[in-house]
């Protein structure tokens, strides 16, 4: 054994990197084939000394960093800048209702539920104008009026009887003057305010038996009439007995202080009352009678018919 060399080494002691040094060499170490190992790797290793000074290496390139969270990499470099690099196109990709980071497309279905609303509330109205046309062609006829007591101080105008000839019913009307008197019952026109011709009213009816009676002639149709009855009373109640064609109607004719005339004021006592009664075609008898149990205090003006 010779200064510098302890002999035979062990396996243990032999220094895998040996090859790289004077003394290793000497001793015939090579550097390991394969790539330490690695099947068909490259070996890039060379002894020491082999480095030729003066020649300048290669920068070492950085690893790739990666940039900051919304930041671009501040060494990233786009494809198209590099030299052979081709510019890719990028085509806006139709959205999706749930794609990821796209939210539902919000403007869409709204336009979509307007139209639908403005479909059906189209729709609608055609059915309304469509049922409107379909009432126009139904039932024409229009209501009946009701039967109401009124306050009217003079006769109505002539109405239409409704039969199917369209003749008009023409309604009559009589003064004081033209009744036919019973019971004690005159004619007089010393009290302000009468209708009738002249003025003249009926007096002395304030007697159980007075009587007045209306003959009417040409009634063409049989049916339901109102008669009318203008009379005064000195701001007290009145009524009389209503007979149609000899038939006495149980309910008293009403000749009522409406209004409320101060009692004794026979000029302001003037008032207007009406009832139905039934008549048959040609002639009827219409007559008012102070029976027992009215309180006849009243004169009389006219008579007249509605249909």
């Amino acid at each position: 054994m010779t200064p510098g060399n302890n002999g035979a080494s062990t396996p243990e002691d032999d220094d895998p990197f040996g090859y790289l040094y004077a003394d290793g060499q000497a001793n015939g170490a090579q550097p390991p084939s394969g790539g330490y190992g690695y099947p068909n790797s490259v070996n890039r290793v060379r002894a020491v000394g082999a480095r030729q000074y003066g020649q300048q290496a290669p920068a070492p390139q950085a690893p790739p960093q990666q940039g900051t969270y919304g930041r671009p990499n501040a060494h990233y470099a786009a494809p198209e800048t590099l030299p052979g690099g081709a510019a890719t196109a990028h085509s806006p990709q139709p959205g999706h209702g749930g794609g990821r980071g796209r939210g539902p497309n919000t403007k869409g279905l709204l336009i979509g539920a307007i139209a639908v609303v403005a479909a059906v509330v189209i729709g609608i109205g055609v059915a309304m104008i469509g049922g409107d046309d379909d009432d126009k062609g139904g039932d024409e006829a229009g209501a009946t009026p009701t039967q109401s007591q009124t306050q009217s101080s003079e006769p109505s105008p002539s109405a239409s009887d409704g039969d199917d000839e369209g003749d008009t019913f023409e309604s009559p009307t009589i003064d004081a003057k033209a009744l036919r008197l019973d019971g004690g019952t005159s004619t007089a026109s010393d009290i302000n305010g009468a209708k009738a011709d002249g003025g003249v009213y009926v007096t002395g009816f304030n007697n159980v038996g007075a009587k007045v009676t209306w003959t009417v002639n040409g009634i063409k149709d049989e049916g339901a009439y109102r008669l009318y009855t203008r009379y005064g009373t000195p701001g007290v109640d009145a009524n009389a007995t209503l007979v149609v064609n000899g038939k006495a109607d149980p309910r008293p004719l009403n000749m009522e202080n409406f209004g409320g005339t101060p009692k004794g004021d026979w000029e302001k006592g003037w008032k207007t009352t009406w009832a139905t009664v039934n008549l048959t075609k040609g002639t009827n008898t219409i007559e008012l009678v102070c029976n027992e149990g009215n309180q006849c205090e009243a004169i009389l003006d006219q008579f007249w018919l509605e249909k």
